[in-house]
């Protein structure tokens, strides 16, 4: 059973109306397969092409402002084929822009173009800007750092503006993407924070949570409004949000600000990755998708009205071809334009599968190791069926596409929304199978009992680096959080031990883990399960507690080194995990032991030894005979030993709550 996370309920969304017409036969409407959509140039020329098939008459208007004022000109557009209409704007010609469609006689509300790069304040208006002029020093030497394999991938998740707000991160621009991308800041104790911070913990990739522009803020007020917003309520698929630029009525501010930050990121060895929200808008009946082509762009319930698998008020319906087109010519922009290395994709499973392969064709004509993966769920019921949507037991289909593993996730922790459930990593019984689904990345594997997994009965990764391995994300409570609440009287010592042991299962199992940023230093957000519109001192990263907690720190930073240092953890193929992991027989209740055997990857270790303890109380553990170096056990991890131990016929007492790792 598929198992959605909670997802935000965005303020924009309208009540969903059922219309008083038959909706149109969608597959009758033309189609446009060029590729400049939008406001494309040639040199100063402008020329906007937008389709809007059922339209009458589309007329542009052109602005001095971002908002405010009357128009400075007005154009009736000429239409062309595929359902577009077109307008060669005068050349030179600069300042904002809106489209109007007449549709059976009456005239709809100015909007700025689907495929709009560049607006001023609020998104209001699109702007006359070329985005591809607007860039900071060097970004034509910017470049995407190594990457190996996708196994060897570390994602670690933020929002931009937790990263930074804390009084004492040490940071500039507090809140704005150059804020994200200054290097040299400390925090308490001396701590390094931000950027450096990322770079220091061993992270490959960072997931920012939306940055295209969103609605739920006004941009026109100032910062010190102290307005928050996760951002899952897109206003513009392919315009960066203004609240993280320094001024956000400055189109060219935006951009060149996006770009500064990956540039920063990507000297510093730092892939990024970008969510994405392709699955719904924040307001179906204002958007330029309903003005422009009423009805085409969303899904519909049998009665006429919305249907809503987002949980937002409605959902969009990327199998029709000119919806589908739109996205990846979004995401294929992203990457083009602004660098990005990998996307997110929320609420994936909402989205058709033709579609995600598409995405990925069109980022393989680009870079093969730019990273997709996403939530293979919905949020609600959708009129597309299952067996065409981009869910995880469709994963097989989706070649070089991922999906979160929420097997593992709650098989560890507990499950996400009975808050007071605890996991493996809490002595929670029962639960050994669905946290092996996880060790083994989601793939096939002869030692698993998949009628015991918690969720999927049946493996749906075709590849490792098709799984993301997590037990926390800015979705429900934090680690520590939900820890505390489904461990009522544990100690602070006995949940440090939980969420050591919660996070040292993710970094060593196969496929692609996952790290909120913060859970290496204990994050809390006051126990608040969906922090999307809290306030600061809710959602910030407390540098504070980095220098509290500085060895927990230093244990996951140790951790994810000891990850990168050892091909064993983050085999490439199903056929190699299926050959060097075995789970190791007769072992305790509450308890997982694993080998990794035989030179496991060209590893340097002969053989692994990893076990999992989740009970409250310590338990002996059955291990091949041998002599072993123990690398891990409990809070303590050194590479090269923290001691030696030699079995021959006794079991190995393994402390409460914890993990150990044995190398020979």
């Amino acid at each position: 059973m598929i198992r959605p996370l909670l997802l935000l309920l965005v303020l924009f969304s309208a009540a969903p109306t059922a219309p008083a017409q038959p909706l149109p036969d969608f597959t009758k409407y033309p189609t446009y397969n060029g590729p400049d959509l939008g406001l494309t140039w040639r040199g100063a020329q402008a020329t906007l092409r937008v389709w809007a098939p059922t339209a009458e008459a589309l007329q542009l208007r052109l602005y001095a402002t971002g908002t405010g004022g009357t128009a400075k000109a007005d154009y009736p557009m000429t239409k062309a084929e595929g359902g577009t209409w077109t307008y060669a704007l005068p050349a030179g010609a600069t300042g904002f822009y809106t489209v109007q469609a007449t549709i059976k006689g009456k005239k709809r509300a100015e909007v700025a173009d689907p495929y709009v790069h560049a607006v001023g304040v609020n998104g209001q208006r699109g702007a006359v800007l070329n985005p591809a002029t607007v860039s900071p020093p060097g970004w034509a030497d910017d470049l995407r750092p190594a990457l190996k394999q996708l196994t060897d991938i570390v994602i670690g998740e933020v929002h931009l503006r937790d990263l930074s707000m804390h009084p004492q991160s040490g940071i500039r621009q507090k809140g704005k993407y150059l804020g994200a991308a200054q290097l040299g800041t400390r925090g308490p104790g001396g701590v390094t924070t931000s950027l450096e911070h990322l770079v220091e913990l061993g992270l490959t990739h960072v997931h920012l949570l939306p940055t295209n522009d969103f609605a739920s803020i006004d941009e026109s007020l100032p910062a010190s409004a102290n307005r928050y917003n996760w951002g899952y309520d897109p206003l513009h698929y392919s315009v960066p949000e203004g609240t993280y630029a320094t001024d956000a009525a400055d189109p060219a501010a935006r951009i060149r600000e996006f770009k500064q930050m990956v540039g920063n990121l990507h000297s510093q060895g730092l892939r990024v990755v970008l969510d994405v929200v392709y699955n719904h808008t924040a307001d179906a009946a204002r958007s330029s998708f309903e003005q422009l082509v009423p009805g085409y762009y969303y899904r519909h319930k049998p009665d006429g009205s919305l249907s809503d698998a987002a949980a937002c008020g409605n959902e969009v319906a990327s199998e029709r071809p000119m919806v589908r087109k739109l996205i990846v010519e979004s995401v294929a922009y992203w990457a083009k334009e602004y660098h990005a290395d990998g996307f997110r994709f929320d609420l994936m499973g909402i989205l058709d599968i033709e579609t995600m392969r598409a995405v990925r064709v069109a980022l393989d004509l680009q870079d093969h190791s730019i990273f997709v993966y996403g939530e293979g769920w919905t949020a609600g019921p959708s009129p597309l069926p299952e067996a065409r949507r981009a869910v995880k037991a469709n994963v097989g289909k989706l070649p070089r596409i991922a999906a979160f593993g929420d097997e593992l996730r709650d098989g560890v922790k507990g499950h996400y929304a009975h808050q007071t459930e605890p996991g493996f990593a809490s002595g929670h019984p029962g639960l050994e199978e669905s946290v092996k689904f996880g060790i083994v990345a989601a793939t096939q594997h002869p030692q698993l009992d998949y009628a015991k997994v918690n969720y999927s009965k049946a493996p749906w990764a075709s590849s490792p680096s098709q799984a993301i391995n997590y037990v926390a994300c800015h979705d429900d409570r934090v680690l520590w959080d939900k820890l505390k609440v489904a461990n009522p009287g544990a100690s602070e010592e006995e949940l440090i031990k939980m969420d050591l042991l919660s996070n040292t299962i993710v970094f060593t199992s196969q496929g692609v883990p996952f790290l909120p940023v913060g859970d290496e230093f204990l994050r809390t957000k006051g126990g608040s399960h969906n922090s999307y519109n809290q306030p600061d001192s809710v959602n910030q990263l407390d540098w504070g507690r980095k220098a509290r907690y500085q060895s927990v720190y230093d244990f996951y930073r140790r951790l994810i080194a000891l990850r990168a240092a050892h091909p064993a953890f983050r085999l490439p193929t199903t056929e190699l995990v299926q050959r060097h992991l075995e789970f190791l027989p007769n072992v305790p209740a509450g308890t997982i032991a694993y080998r990794l055997k035989d030179h496991a990857g060209g590893d340097a270790w002969q053989n692994i030894v990893v076990i999992f303890n989740g009970n409250r109380t310590p338990v002996n553990v059955p291990i091949p005979d041998g002599k072993y170096t123990v690398v891990l056990c409990g809070d303590q991890l050194k590479e090269k030993g923290i001691g030696r131990v030699e079995q021959a016929g006794a079991a190995l007492q393994v402390p409460a709550s914890s993990a150990m790792i044995l190398v020979q």
